[in-house]
């Protein structure tokens, strides 16, 4: 019998991290992703493993981001000593990504240390540090893609392109089980159709099992002449007001993208003649990777290339990689364009930027890709009023663009149309890295078009994969803690200050107060009150 266990990206979108058990008693994982967004969910990061760590053969890695590998420091500081099988791109990128982590993950620790030691309390370790990075680095493996590999005793493997990112996969995995081959198919975070740099998703065109993304499954992305016209809308109107253009931008693909775009609109004057920065390290580490990898590239990147013309590239780009080059941008009066990491707005560089910038109504603020719920990013798409930078209320005066036909993501149409191809193999269907309303529109339109049977796996939830019986899941029935009265009474204090906050803010009239925040107080007595 065949088991995947979902210990991550299942009804959320971060986390990615799928255990698989054969009758042999084999084990790999499929990713080991960090928990993003919220706090309560940043703590998942910390739990204990469903697993034990030194057992676990080997880990099949779909890309670079950290939703997919962050969280492989802490699985070999725990224990896990096997390869880490990933395509040649994806061995570069997480060289730089995991070493990144593992510094913000340091420092993380140091100013939480800091804060607890003024209030006597003791300090804490990071999640992992730097030495941890530097051993899993030691792991990774390069396996080019379209190559069949055996992996364990009645396991092979092979990677195919996502189309996501530089170098990211979707993995085809055959398991012998009671002498018959069973299928499985993990999307991994699938691209679009023409996406930028990177040629078009594999299809894949048969499974007995298929695990898809549902990132945007309940939405069709704007068409891309439109977004490219908002972008330079965006531009424009930063530029009228003398103002700046903040973007806050993946390192990986997305800083790239944009790059390949102001390139572009270089090329054909479109591009005012303003500083472009690129203001983050590890981002520019990651051009510097991508232009090494050219092979990978799509006909079209490939053909400006052919030119002698770098499509990373244009006159006015600086790459600003210390801190005093960074402070510098927002000392100098003017125009300009900055690209900064993180994506969703929940640290890095691009946090200082917002808070110079964010409060000017001649700004722009650029949103070009996906913000889980509870980062900095998803509140100012959102519509909040005022948002957190450095613990200090940032009013939202910039113009703001959401601008969907940037993303890396397919969207519902993309998805249908990769599923499609599944449907003569007549697969079971199970759709993860998503939030429950994408997941569940996504499984609706796929029963109806392909009348395939459909499944949201919750979290832990363990996945008994047999063809001959309905798919059935194990119920989670998770142990309390001993100490959960305590563990409650410190929540409920938390609560309590934070309510104390919201008080003081609101009689300082200070909240920035919406109708959609009013409904999500109430929401908030409504839950306390069903604990009461």
């Amino acid at each position: 019998m065949i088991h995947v266990t979902c210990l991550g990206a299942a009804g959320t979108v971060t986390g990615s991290n799928y255990l698989v058990e054969d009758s042999r008693g084999n084990k790999i994982l499929v990713d080991c992703g960090l928990f993003q967004g919220s706090r309560e969910m940043e703590k998942r990061n910390w739990m204990d493993w469903d697993f034990d760590p030194r057992e676990i053969e080997a880990l099949l890695l779909t890309h670079a981001h950290l939703d997919h590998s962050g969280r492989i420091p802490k699985l070999v500081k725990d224990g896990f000593q096997g390869k880490i099988m990933t395509s040649p791109p994806t061995v570069e990128l997480c060289q730089i990504m995991l070493l990144d982590s593992a510094h913000i993950q340091e420092m993380d620790a140091e100013w939480q240390s800091r804060k607890n030691h003024r209030q006597g309390k003791k300090g804490i370790a990071p999640l992992y540090d730097t030495e941890d990075a530097q051993k899993s680095i030691q792991l990774l493996t390069p396996v080019e893609r379209d190559r069949v590999v055996t992996l364990a005793s009645g396991i092979k493997f092979r990677l195919r392109n996502a189309g996501h990112i530089l170098g990211s996969s979707l993995i085809e995995v055959w398991i012998t089980d009671a002498d018959r081959e069973v299928k499985l198919v993990f999307s991994g975070d699938l691209g679009k159709q023409d996406q930028l740099i990177v040629r078009d998703p594999h299809e894949v065109i048969d499974a007995d099992f298929l695990f898809v993304e549902s990132t945007y499954g309940n939405r069709l992305h704007r068409s891309f002449p439109e977004s490219k016209a908002e972008m330079l809308e965006a531009i424009q109107y930063a530029l009228s007001n003398n103002e700046k253009v903040i973007i806050p931008a993946f390192a990986m693909e997305r800083t790239q993208e944009i790059l390949y775009l102001l390139a572009e609109f270089s090329r054909e004057g479109l591009l005012p003649d303003i500083p472009v920065y690129l203001d983050s390290p590890l981002a520019i580490k990651a051009t510097e990777i991508f232009r090494k990898n050219e092979q990978y590239y799509d006909e079209d990147a490939q053909a400006i290339l052919d030119q002698g013309i770098d499509p990373l590239g244009m006159p006015n780009l600086t790459f600003t990689p210390s801190t005093e080059e960074s402070i510098a941008i927002n000392e100098k009066p003017g125009s300009a364009i900055v690209i900064a990491a993180s994506g969703m707005c929940t640290a890095g560089r691009i946090k200082h930027h917002l808070k110079h910038n964010l409060w000017r109504p001649g700004a722009s603020i650029i949103i070009a890709g996906f913000q889980a719920q509870g980062t900095t990013g998803r509140k100012i798409v959102d519509g909040e009023k005022f948002v957190k930078v450095f613990r200090e209320d940032v009013a939202v005066k910039a113009k703001v663009y959401t601008i969907g036909g940037f993303s890396a993501h397919a969207d519902q149409a993309g998805l249908l149309e990769w599923v499609g191809n599944f449907a003569p193999s007549n697969p079971r269907v199970f759709l993860v890295h998503g939030e429950p309303t994408s997941a569940q529109i996504l499984g609706q339109k796929i029963e109806e078009q392909f009348h395939l049977e459909t499944h949201i796996p919750t979290w832990k939830e363990t996945l008994t994969l047999n063809l001959k019986e309905p798919m059935q899941k194990s119920t989670i029935v998770e142990a309390m803690p001993a100490d959960t009265d305590q563990t409650m009474l410190h929540s409920l204090a938390a609560i309590e200050g934070e309510l104390t906050r919201l008080r003081k803010s609101i009689e300082g009239g200070g909240t920035g107060t919406t109708e959609r925040r009013l409904e999500q107080l109430r929401s908030v007595e409504e839950a306390l009150r069903s604990l009461s």
